[in-house]
């Protein structure tokens, strides 16, 4: 960053720091201690749509990949696209192979930052349960390299729970790095995963 950039106020963006993830199992461990919340065994990565050979190709790799691991349990990678035209790459494992379902999603996103989709990369997820039923969504924004807590209320209004959501930063704070821009903490409305 140079002199001119700082007089006029501009900052460096935040390189993307995929190996964040791998903070999400010792963070599980914290979260079902605090609060309840397990593991759903589902997990997905976000990123806006692309159209293409070249984004086919990306996709059979990362197909390939997740295909070669022999304990997956059910289909390795789903694509899917959401009511917003996002599209989403949906893992699955069992509820207690965080771990495995961590380095699926790090493996999705490399292999779309190594093929040059690395801009259009969004968001991962992970999705956790307590055992009244709530759903709560640990999300690692690419382009920031924090995470938040998402915690939509039952229902079919779009509805949040926000106490939930500030509880769960107060419980991974010293576990994730947290996005502290709690303007950032997008809702992920019928996400795949969660």
């Amino acid at each position: 960053m140079g002199l001119l950039d700082i007089l006029l106020g501009r900052t460096k963006p935040v390189a993307p720091d995929l190996d964040r993830l791998f903070a999400l199992p010792s963070a599980a461990v914290t979260l079902e201690a605090a609060a309840g919340f397990t593991p759903t065994g589902q997990g997905a990565v976000c990123f806006a749509t692309v159209e293409g050979a070249a984004f086919e190709q990306t996709h059979r790799e990362v197909q390939a990949l997740l295909d070669a691991d022999t304990d997956r349990d059910g289909p390795p990678v789903e694509l899917r696209q959401d009511d917003y035209g996002y599209s989403w790459l949906v893992s699955h494992r069992a509820p207690g192979r965080l771990p495995e379902l961590v380095n699926d999603l790090h493996a999705v996103n490399s292999q779309m930052e190594v093929n040059g989709f690395g801009p259009q990369l969004l968001c991962s997820l992970a999705g956790f349960r307590d055992r009244s039923g709530r759903r709560l969504a640990l999300v690692y924004l690419y382009k920031r390299g924090t995470f938040y807590a998402f915690a939509p209320l039952p229902g079919r209004a779009q509805r949040r729970d926000n106490a939930l959501e500030l509880q769960v930063r107060a419980v991974l704070g010293d576990d994730l790095r947290i996005e502290q821009d709690l303007s950032r903490w997008f809702p992920v409305w019928g996400a795949p995963g969660l």
